[in-house]
């Protein structure tokens, strides 16, 4: 049983959700890990399958079940069999890709490079 328990921040940096283990270690301590709901401590804190992890980053929130504890920090197939993700969807963008984009009235606002550029051919010609 002990053979499949793994830190925290080892897990964290061999599943890729961090680039480094420093940085994996600062958001442990930094508080915004949970391991089945309850605040990480310390980086040292330990792992096992079926845990679930709620990490909080800059802009999202991952939820991840454990299925194994990692060996190496291999490729992205490798790191994405160590987790389950139970994340909530990403809210839909504000705008669709294909929507069009605002015009602006002439005259109003800094020109555009084009506009700079007909401006500098009719300084130029008197």
């Amino acid at each position: 049983m002990e053979g499949t328990r793994q830190r925290i921040d080892k897990w964290l940096f061999f599943a890729r959700v961090v680039k480094s283990r420093t940085l994996a270690a600062r958001l442990a301590v930094a508080g915004r890990v949970r391991i089945n709901r309850d605040k990480v401590s310390q980086a040292s804190d330990l792992i096992k399958p079926g845990d679930v992890l709620t990490i909080t980053l800059d802009r999202r929130i991952l939820v991840y079940k454990v299925v194994g504890a990692g060996v190496r920090r291999g490729p992205a197939e490798e790191a994405r069999k160590l987790y389950e993700d139970l994340s909530p969807l990403a809210p839909a963008e504000a705008a669709p890709a294909d929507a069009l984009v605002p015009l602006r009235d002439a005259g109003s606002g800094r020109p555009t490079k084009r506009e700079r550029r007909d401006t500098d051919r009719l300084r130029d010609r008197q």
